[in-house]
């Protein structure tokens, strides 16, 4: 599994979100609520869509996760480490989501 030019504009659009949206919040519950709702729907979204156009790829979430790591210490603190793996996960399960329907369109 390499990183495909194919995985470049998703890639793009969770990193774009994870580092542009923080700067809307100006208190502790706006950055809640992108931490919580729209990132995570960001990052299912965009990782369905690559699931249903390119497939299953084990490096996708991956990378989503260690993408949104450097945000943790421009924007939040080391407490918000939980969501690497949550976002990598939320990741794995969009693109899964994408491909089985992908899968059930050819069938």
């Amino acid at each position: 599994m390499t990183l495909s030019k194919k995985m470049i504009p998703y890639l793009l659009i969770c990193g774009i979100s994870y580092y542009l949206l923080p700067l809307l919040g100006k208190d502790t519950g706006t950055f809640m609520l992108i931490l919580l709702i729209l990132l995570p729907l960001i990052t299912l979204v965009t990782s369905s869509i690559y699931g249903l156009k390119n497939g299953w790829n084990f490096l996708f979430p991956v990378l989503i996760g260690l993408i949104f790591l450097p945000g943790i210490f421009i924007y939040y603190n080391s407490s918000a480490m939980i969501y690497v793996p949550g976002y990598a996960f939320i990741s794995l399960v969009g693109m899964m989501l994408g491909k089985a329907f992908k899968n059930s369109q050819h069938s």
